[in-house]
């Protein structure tokens, strides 16, 4: 497959510009839409743009690990989320908890965030597990 000039270098400058608006979507879920799950498939679809136009092994190269890595990973950490209140206060499995302190740019932190993160990180797994798959076998 070819690609142009255009789109290898669009997708040079895309693909960091997708990035941060995916952790900005990620931590913009737990107040306003967005979360875990958007942010996931935007991040999902910056690298698979980067593998469109300059190819899924030079895409490869600049993951750090292996998307299939992110699908467990994130389950632990969504589980771990949900399970923080049963294990430290006698609340119920999914019960949100929230830090008194508001750390900056964040606000309030609590185990939402971290159940989007765990999400987002299942979302990216799988999707580019999926199309990297497909990819190959074609």
């Amino acid at each position: 497959m070819r690609t142009t000039i255009i789109l290898k270098t669009a997708s040079n400058y895309l693909l960091p510009v997708l990035l941060v608006f995916s952790v900005f979507i990620l931590l913009r879920g737990h107040y306003l839409p967005g979360g875990g799950f958007v942010g996931g498939l935007i991040a999902a679809i910056a690298f698979i743009l980067h593998a469109f136009a300059n190819g899924l092994p030079n895409t490869k190269e600049l993951l750090v690990i292996h998307p299939g890595f992110l699908i467990p990973l994130g389950l632990s950490i969504s589980f771990l989320s949900g399970l923080a209140p049963v294990l430290f206060t006698d609340l119920p499995f999914m019960t949100g908890l929230w830090s008194h302190d508001p750390v900056a740019i964040l606000g309030s932190v609590g185990s939402a965030l971290f159940f989007d993160i765990g999400v987002y990180l299942v979302v990216v797994g799988v999707t580019l597990t999926i199309i990297f798959t497909i990819s190959e076998s074609a």
